[in-house]
């Protein structure tokens, strides 16, 4: 269970992707039809609004994997980001940024190999590391951040 100022609470602004919201809490009951759903337990590809929604609004650590379809070490890290992903739902929220599609958000940070990965808390960037990383490692960062 994760405390109050941990929530969050965005929704995506009109002429995004999907229209959807995120809200991270242990319950959560949307719209009319008052369905429970969990807490984020799956990666978020992260386009630029979103991107921006999620990073400056997120009361808790962010994860954000850089990565991009033809790189084989990427391809072998996005299980461990999954893995991340589950273990920190309703704790952390993991980001997947794609490279080629989005490389304005690349060169924001810096990124010069990939896969590289990035943890946030409350809008600053707190940790950075490119290469192959298990999700021990990812999790640990998270914690540190304070998840």
């Amino acid at each position: 269970m994760i405390s109050d100022d941990e929530r969050l609470e965005l929704s995506k602004s009109e002429g995004s992707q999907s229209g959807a919201f995120w809200k991270i809490e242990s319950e959560y009951r949307p719209g009319a039809c008052k369905a429970t759903l969990p807490p984020v337990a799956e990666p978020i590809e992260a386009d630029p609004p979103t991107f921006e929604e999620i990073t400056s609004k997120a009361r808790v650590p962010i994860l954000i994997d850089f990565w991009a379809a033809w790189c084989g070490p990427c391809r072998m890290a996005a299980p461990e980001v999954q893995k991340s992903a589950a273990a920190m739902a309703g704790r952390a929220i993991v980001l997947k940024v794609d490279t080629e599609r989005w490389p304005e958000l690349s060169r924001r940070f810096g990124v010069m190999s990939i896969p590289n990965f990035v943890v946030m808390k409350n809008g600053q960037t707190v940790h950075q590391q490119p290469g192959l990383v298990d999700h021990h490692q990812m999790i640990d960062w998270l914690q540190r951040a304070g998840a």
